[in-house]
């Protein structure tokens, strides 16, 4: 099929026509073939939010290369799309729009698969999945019911974010930065909640553990994971509180018989050692009063438990701080000092984590007006509550070192808190009363007991060490491993996400929905207010339920589930999409899983890539998979970035289109000069560009040679407009390259066939050569860290060897064309699809697609050059190059070198001091002045 000498490149003809084809073909559906490797590439799936922007682009175009080139080596790829449909933003618009989220997100997904579709992007569509559809989610629903069945996830009461004027939860996102809710603008509270959590603690240790195992991971993701994880070693301590009560009855004189004196005893035994407030605590206390013991002193002793990773600074614990919502504060709090307390409480719960641990902020705290004892010195140390201690990690009380810790430092300057030093540099005496900042370094034990003179610090026989062990000597400690890693709460009080799959009876307790009953479907008839409970909750016809166990009646579960269980095990499905038996088959997830390579952001690098590493390993220990890592290699795509125009003074970002003089900017408005950088793509900052529009101007194969060549995949790019007009240019050029040979020869037919080297000219083989550089390149930039941009560079430097070559009839630069051709088609697949077509394979037998071709062979003897170029300098200069066999020795280029008209011009009648040659680049003259 010979195409005619000049016909013009037009992505918009071609694209559409080769998209239809590979559809209709069923080209990208993935094979079971056994007889070839498996290879599944993976993009993380998008948000359904209606329209792709340029990230999408990149990402989904670095991993399409990856999955084509390995089809062209032979691989059976799996490279599916899905969507991550459920999520709070659907919600919005049924209450914003008035339309319900399920065809609120269908429509998106309509037009985004479209726009996936022009890209070009080799997907299997019969494996498509979307996350809020009854097929998928109904396995969500089971995955959870494996989790309750293996005593994974549990009830417990949590803070969540409220409303109190529109009496709802929010959202993280939905609280402003002034802690306000984005739509009532009401000061949000917190609040507890009975909520659903996953013990991923559990997996804490082999979650660190087997971050070994992914040596195809960037090393700043599994950083990122360790110190999320964040293990520690330390201690356990205990500090005992005495408070006391006095029961104010008088005692009347009367006799007190031996059975009243032993139940007296008893009492105020159980008074002693019970907490207050248990059943057996107040039994005996009111008996107790009942009988007229009204002048005992009745002592009951709290205690709190604390964990350090220093706990060889105890003797220099001068306070303690617990969370405001710790369980014990109500106990110890004296009635002098419950107003404050109450308050205090009140300022903290309307703060967010983030906001009571920003370590900018000044400290605050108010006394409880009790006080414990140090269990290593005896010393009497207050008790106070202050907002930067959070209830949700470690024990919500901390042992507070002031002379060793900054924020424990600033509290107690502020309060007028004892400073007591025990770590003291050496040659030098640090002294709480004169100290500018805290000393958390390390030096010499002092004022520390049993540690007096040890060196401080974590190592073998250091101080840390020495105080574990003295803890447990002494029955007063005990050491301990803790994680920074808290259980995952999965409860959202929303309508759009998979319906946790619990019923509660009065009776039975929590009952998980059979099998045969999944899955909880979203009902349909939902009002969206955004005020309120749970819309869920508000339908009294789908929570009044019999219990599946003892049939009385019972309720469901109004919470729905994190969206991050939705994508904690998409990547699985995929595997047995269709699959309506079970959640996948055993066979086939096995046959694909792990991933071999995963494309997404950096900012998954934690939550979602740790739940999916979670997730892998419960479902591995319920049977179901057979491998321990979900993804084997991690690409993190950098972000695309462009041109950003902003007033300094007023704040306000410019559109790109408002900017008149790009070298003096200016406020259109304010006529203020502007600052000019470069910022991640957004709509806020009005310098997004949108794909469509690169599409419909340059074509799709442009788009994805401009997103491939501009930088590496893993750094950031900045979009250039005259970049993409550089790269619709030079597939212009490829395409006049090969249309023109087209015209010419008639197509490639027999010519593929490349001759014996040992007959090839000299202009032939050093294309040749060109041609196989090309393949070496090309394909080891495609392995390894995927430098794209590079590849694209060898494949113009190849484009070029051809345009100069003067050997166009020959065999060899049939070759070239089609190398090209097959080099560049993961790259711009719809134009070489049409160049191959053009060609005419069929002529020698091929299949129709070349992208179902054999990826090029290197053939290493075409690299091997006759002749070579040296470089000639004259003290130290180079004055140009000569053309010697490449073979030669030192002696021969020196000679080649002495004896060329070139050198001569430059050594003719002069001294020559020295010859500095370097074999197979140069030769350098050294002359008398």
């Amino acid at each position: 099929m010979a195409a005619p000498q000049g016909q013009r490149y037009t992505p918009a003809d071609i694209e559409a026509k080769w998209q239809q084809t590979w559809a209709d073909q069923g080209l990208d559906r993935a094979s079971e073939d056994p007889g070839k490797p498996k290879f599944y590439a993976l993009s993380m799936f998008p948000y359904p939010s209606g329209n792709l922007h340029m990230g999408h682009v990149r990402n989904y175009t670095i991993t399409d290369v990856v999955a084509r080139v390995r089809r062209m080596q032979g691989y059976r790829v799996l490279h599916p799309m899905g969507w991550d449909a459920f999520g709070l933003p659907a919600e919005n618009a049924a209450i914003d729009r008035g339309i319900h989220p399920a065809q609120w997100t269908q429509q998106n997904i309509e037009q985004m698969k479209t726009q996936l579709q022009q890209l070009g992007l080799s997907y299997d569509w019969d494996r498509e999945v979307a996350t809020c559809a009854p097929d998928y989610y109904k396995w969500t629903q089971w995955s959870f019911i494996q989790f309750l069945k293996a005593g994974l996830a549990y009830q417990k009461e949590a803070a969540v974010n409220w409303d109190p004027i529109d009496q709802t939860v929010l959202a993280n996102e939905q609280v402003d930065s002034a802690g306000r809710s984005w739509r009532s603008g009401a000061k949000v509270e917190r609040k507890l909640l009975r909520q659903w959590f996953l013990k991923i603690t559990d997996y804490a240790e082999e979650l660190l553990q087997d971050l070994d195992k992914l040596p195809g991971w960037p090393e700043r993701v599994r950083v990122m994971q360790e110190n999320w994880i964040g293990k520690s070693t330390g201690a356990v301590v205990t500090f005992e509180v005495a408070s006391s009560s006095s029961i104010s009855n008088t005692v009347t004189s009367r006799k007190v018989g031996l059975w009243q004196r032993v139940r007296r005893n008893i009492a105020e035994m159980r008074v002693r050692d019970f907490p207050s407030g248990s059943w057996l605590y107040e039994r005996n206390r009111r008996w107790l009063e009942d009988h007229g013991f009204a002048s005992i002193q009745v002592s009951n002793t709290e205690r709190i438990e604390v964990f350090t990773t220093r706990p060889d600074t105890l003797w220099g614990a001068t306070f303690m701080v617990l969370s405001p919502e710790h369980p014990l504060v109500a106990t110890l709090t004296t009635a002098e000092q419950a107003e404050a307390i109450a308050a205090y409480q009140t300022a903290a719960s309307a703060k967010s984590d983030i906001d009571r641990t920003d370590d900018t902020k000044e400290k605050s705290g108010v006394w409880t007006g009790s006080y414990a004892t140090n269990p290593v010195n005896g010393a009497k140390i207050p008790i106070w509550i202050a907002d930067y201690v959070l209830m949700g990690y470690g024990t919500g009380a901390i042992m507070a070192v002031p002379a060793h810790d900054q924020r424990d430092f600033e509290f107690a300057r502020k309060y007028g808190l004892p400073i007591q030093v025990v770590v003291q540099l050496v040659g030098e005496t640090l002294s709480g009363d004169t100290m500018a900042e805290a000393w958390p370094g390390d030096g010499v034990m002092v004022n520390s007991g049993p540690l007096n003179g040890t060196p401080a610090g974590k190592g073998e026989g250091q101080s840390v060490a020495q105080a574990i062990a003295w803890l447990e000597a002494e029955g007063k400690g005990q050491g301990q491993v803790n994680y920074r890693l808290r259980d995952w709460l999965i409860s959202r009080q929303r309508y759009w996400g998979v319906p946790i799959p619990v019923i509660h009876c009065p009776s039975c307790g929590t009952v998980p929905v059979p099998d045969a009953q999944l899955p909880v479907e979203l009902p349909e008839n939902v009002e969206f207010s955004g005020r309120g409970a749970s819309p869920l909750s508000q339908l009294g016809d789908w929570v009044n339920v019999p219990c599946p166990t003892c049939g009385e009646p019972a309720q469901r579960e109004t919470d729905t589930m994190d969206t991050f269980i939705d994508s904690s095990w998409y990547f699985l499905r995929y595997a047995d999409a269709r699959n309506d038996q079970a959640i996948f088959d055993f066979d086939k997830v096995n046959d694909w899983l792990p991933v071999d390579q995963y494309v997404g952001g950096i900012e998954h690098a934690i939550l979602h890539l740790l739940y999916s590493r979670f997730f892998t390993k419960v479902l591995r220990d319920r049977g179901l998979l057979t491998c321990d890592e979900p993804f084997s290699r991690l690409l993190t795509q950098g972000m695309v970035q462009n041109i950003t125009y902003k007033n300094p003074k007023t704040g306000k970002y410019i559109p790109i289109p408002a900017i008149a003089d790009a070298d003096q900017p200016v406020d259109p408005e304010t006529g203020d000069p502007l600052e000019v950088f470069y910022e991640k793509m957004s709509k806020s900052k009005y310098n997004g560009v949108a794909p469509q529009d690169v599409l419909s101007k340059y074509g799709a194969d442009t788009a994805r040679m401009f997103i491939l060549f501009k930088a590496p995949p893993e750094k950031d790019l900045e979009w250039d407009d005259a970049d993409v007009e550089g790269q619709y240019r030079f597939l212009n050029r490829v395409w006049r390259l090969v249309t023109e040979f087209i015209g010419q020869s008639g197509g490639v037919g027999a010519q593929t066939l490349a001759p014996a080297p040992g007959d090839l000219s000299k202009p032939e083989k050093d294309l040749r050569r060109a041609i196989h550089i090309a393949i070496k390149e090309i394909s080891e930039d495609i392995e390894g860290d995927y430098q794209f941009n590079t590849a694209v560079s060898e494949l113009m430097k190849l484009s070029n060897a051809l345009t100069d070559a003067k050997c166009t009839d020959s065999p060899v630069y049939a070759e070239g064309i089609t190398t090209l051709v097959k080099l560049i088609a993961p790259f711009a697949p719809h134009m070489a699809e049409e160049l191959w077509q053009q060609l005419g394979p069929k002529q020698v037998g091929q299949t129709a697609s070349i992208h179902i071709q054999p990826w090029p062979v290197l053939d290493e003897s075409a690299l091997v050059a006759d002749e070579i170029n040296l470089v000639i300098q004259i003290m130290g200069k180079t004055r140009g190059t000569i053309t010697v066999p490449a073979d030669s020795d030192k002696v021969a280029l020196e000679q080649y070198a002495r004896e060329s008209e070139l050198a001569q011009r430059y050594i003719e009648g002069k001294t020559v001091k020295k010859v500095i040659v370097v074999p197979g680049k140069l030769v350098n003259f050294v002359v008398a002045p």
